[in-house]
């Protein structure tokens, strides 16, 4: 099923990467690599479990450079290996609800000539759930996120 993006409640990220759609996922699906690229350096994403099937939860620390530790706990609804990754902080593993969702993110992996089109769309329930979003930094981060995605994937 193909989610159509909607500019009042989501935000999205399109770059083509000279690498394979394989090394992208490795990245996205191998804790030793995501601890390397997920968050702008000097933020680090440490303590990462997987469980990589619907259903199945993902976690982790983000870490900042002032001692900042936010939990980031949340459950994958749809694994396509090498074509597409969606999961939602609205739910832990199991399907579990968690309070205060936020957010629901869909990447996906699509072929091309010189390597993949990466796209990140990222949902939210409402405008103010957007907007908080992007006054976060979303465009910054999620950039210079995958920039370093990018250049750890070229490296594979």
């Amino acid at each position: 099923m193909e989610t159509l993006f909607d500019p009042g409640l989501d935000l999205a990220l399109e770059r083509m990467i000279e690498a394979p759609p394989r090394a992208l996922w490795a990245c996205w699906t191998r804790p030793d690599l995501m601890e390397q690229w997920f968050c702008p350096v000097p933020w680090k994403m440490t303590d990462i479990d997987l469980d990589l099937r619907p259903g199945g939860h993902f976690r982790g620390v983000i870490r900042g450079p002032g001692g900042e530790a936010m939990p980031n706990v949340g459950c994958y609804l749809d694994v396509l290996p090498e074509r597409r990754l969606v999961w939602t902080d609205a739910l832990a593993g199991g399907y579990r609800p968690k309070p205060e969702p936020f957010m629901t993110g869909i990447i996906t992996f699509e072929p091309a000539p010189g390597g993949t089109l990466y796209r990140a769309m990222v949902l939210h329930a409402d405008a103010e759930a957007r907007a908080k979003h992007e006054a976060m930094g979303f465009h910054d981060g999620w950039g210079k996120a995958t920039d370093q995605l990018a250049a750890l994937a070229r490296r594979l």
